[in-house]
């Protein structure tokens, strides 16, 4: 659903990219409250792996694809302010440096796909956790529907973008029944994916899903023969707190083979944006991406010849981009919040 230079008119990227300056700078503020000595390291992990999986299109329909938008894993795993961050992270690296989403509508683009799908995915998610047995299993499944409701929403928000601001004269109806048909499909797949990938954290370190944070329940004893809550648990040791370590090492290594190696093997099929597009002839004023001389641009390496490699390498390094640029942001909000709680610190011992 990277939307390219030339759908959208001037005006209309402008004041999305004031809404989407705005989001940002509100989820800086916020993820300094989500971000801890747990969810920082995971967070650039997280942007990362978003990215690598992105790159994996997988086939929905007759002559089309679709892939990973990422706002509710994202949100689920870190926080929906941290998890606007991360989506927006991917797109600035995958407008820049692979010409993958126009640049006039990065505005668009992070309105559409990292606010939108972050902001109905974890409302969603909320909800239902509240409903649903406080177990990690209900967690799974809240995720599972709240990601396969977020694709259809961002397709809508690209539908009312279009109605303000599309610059060619295509029926609206046309356009809004094509986006939101696919992305439907488009849906499931990314509600498979979060549903997995929340479930694999949960099942090794559930501490680090933030989404699950406050939802298990107590294991009981039985005492004369009567069934009690355990005492809360003692904080971790070193030792397990330090174990995060390997997940991040096992995600790396997991968005590596992914953007290297898998995403040979993706759909190569035009994704659900692109397809409705063309279909629907939408994309006739499309102009050429300023980043198109790129060496990575269409994710390949610039002068090599074999697609494989190219591709590969190109993943490699676009997933080595983000997790520096996504680390490197939210180890700076996690200092923040450490030097604005410190004077309050202070005060309160003096």
């Amino acid at each position: 659903m990277h939307v390219p230079d030339g759908f959208i008119n001037a005006p209309v990227s402008a004041v999305t990219g004031v809404v989407a300056a705005g989001a940002v700078a509100v989820s800086l503020r916020g993820a300094r409250r989500e971000l801890d000595e747990r969810t920082a390291p995971l967070a650039g992990l997280v942007a990362a792996f978003i990215f690598a999986v992105q790159m994996l299109n997988f086939p929905v329909a007759a002559g089309t694809s679709g892939h990973l938008l990422g706002g509710a894993l994202a949100a689920i795993l870190v926080g929906p302010f941290t998890g606007v961050l991360c989506v927006s992270v991917v797109l600035l690296m995958q407008g820049i440096l692979f010409a993958d989403g126009g640049l006039t509508a990065l505005g668009v683009n992070i309105t559409d796909m990292a606010i939108v799908t972050t902001v109905v995915a974890y409302a969603v998610f909320r909800g239902l956790v509240k409903v649903l047995p406080r177990t990690r299993r209900s967690v799974t499944v809240a995720s599972f529907v709240a990601a396969l409701l977020s694709v259809p929403a961002a397709a809508v928000a690209f539908t009312l973008i279009y109605a303000i601001g599309g610059t060619t004269d295509v029926a609206l109806s046309k356009v809004a029944t094509a986006m939101v048909g696919v992305h439907v499909l488009i849906g499931i797949g990314e509600a498979v994916i979060t549903a997995l990938t929340v479930g694999a954290v949960i099942a090794v370190r559930p501490d680090l899903v933030y989404g699950a944070r406050g939802l298990q329940q107590r294991l009981k004893l039985r005492v004369n023969g009567e069934l009690v809550d355990t005492p809360a648990a003692a904080p971790a040791p070193v030792a397990a707190r330090s174990s995060h370590r390997k997940v991040w090492i096992t995600g790396l290594v997991t968005s590596l083979v992914l953007a290297g190696f898998v995403s040979f093997y993706a759909s190569a099929s035009p994704d659900g944006l692109e397809k409705v597009a063309k279909d629907k002839g939408i994309d006739t004023r499309t102009k050429a991406h300023a980043s198109e001389g790129s060496p990575l641009a269409g994710y390949g390496v610039k002068d090599i010849s074999d697609a494989r490699l190219s591709g590969g390498l190109a993943g490699v390094i676009g997933v080595g981009v983000t997790v520096v640029a996504g680390t490197g942001v939210f180890w700076a909000v996690r200092r923040r919040r450490t030097a604005d709680s410190t004077p309050t610190s202070v005060a309160g011992t003096v």
